[in-house]
C-alpha cells in the first residue's frame, strides 16, 4: 500500500497521484509541471479549455496563486476552509492556461489531511480534478479509481469509501463582485450569509 510520502514523492517527479479529499477521490498534478499537466489531461481524455481547480495545505497558500484577496474571499476562506468551498479568484502570473477559465483560477483548502498533506509536502498547490474519465461519475473508492486510470497514476492513496453528497461550491470573486459559478456542498443561502453586503450576481 501506499504512503502520503510516495504520493509527495510522485507529485515532485511529475507523476500523477489518486488522492481521498471531503468529496471525491481527486486526481493530482504539480500545476507547475508543464509534462504533469500534460499526463492528466491525457488520462482524463479532458479538453485542456476546460480548467482544473486546485487543493491547497492552507488559506496562506491558497492565496498564493491570486494577484488579489478582496474582503470577500477572506470572509469565505475563514468561514469554510478547510472545507468544500472553491474561490475562483484572479490569477497570478505563472500558471499555465490550462488551469485559469474565464472567471480566474480555483482553489480550496480540503479538510482531508491527505489531499493537504500532499499540497504541504510539495510546497505547493496541486489539482485536484476529479479521479475519473471526463463525462464519467467521480470516484468515490479507490478501485474505481484505478479502473479509470490504471498505470497511467503512479500513486494511489487509499482513503476508503467517500460519501460526499455533493462536490464543492465554486463561487467567483473579483474584487467585491461575487458570482456563483457552481452550487455544491455549501449552500448560495449560507454564502449570503457570510457575505452580508459583497456584492452578489
Amino acid at each position: 500500500m501506499f504512503r502520503l510520502e510516495d504520493g509527495i514523492a510522485a507529485l515532485q517527479e511529475g507523476e500523477l497521484v489518486v488522492y481521498p479529499t471531503e468529496t471525491f477521490y481527486g486526481l493530482g498534478a504539480d500545476p507547475f509541471s508543464a509534462s504533469a499537466l500534460k499526463l492528466l489531461f491525457a488520462a482524463k481524455a479532458r479538453e485542456p479549455e476546460r480548467p482544473v481547480g486546485m487543493i491547497a495545505a492552507d488559506a496562506a497558500m491558497a492565496f498564493s496563486i491570486t494577484r488579489e484577496v478582496s474582503e470577500p474571499a477572506r470572509r469565505l476562506a475563514d468561514a469554510f476552509w478547510p472545507g468544500p468551498l472553491t474561490l475562483v479568484l484572479p490569477a497570478r502570473e505563472g500558471f499555465a492556461p490550462e488551469l485559469i477559465g474565464a472567471d480566474g483560477i480555483g482553489v480550496r483548502v480540503s479538510p482531508h489531511p491527505i489531499a493537504r498533506g500532499l499540497a504541504r509536502g510539495l510546497g505547493n498547490p496541486i489539482t485536484a480534478t476529479s479521479a475519473n474519465l471526463s463525462g464519467e461519475a467521480p470516484a468515490m473508492t479507490l478501485a474505481e479509481a484505478r479502473s479509470a486510470f490504471g498505470a497511467k497514476v503512479k500513486v494511489y492513496l487509499e482513503g476508503g469509501k467517500l460519501t460526499a453528497a455533493a462536490p464543492s461550491t465554486v463561487v467567483a470573486i473579483r474584487r467585491d463582485k461575487v458570482k456563483m459559478i457552481r452550487i455544491g456542498a455549501i449552500s448560495e443561502a449560507q454564502i449570503a450569509a457570510v457575505l452580508a453586503g459583497a456584492v452578489m450576481k
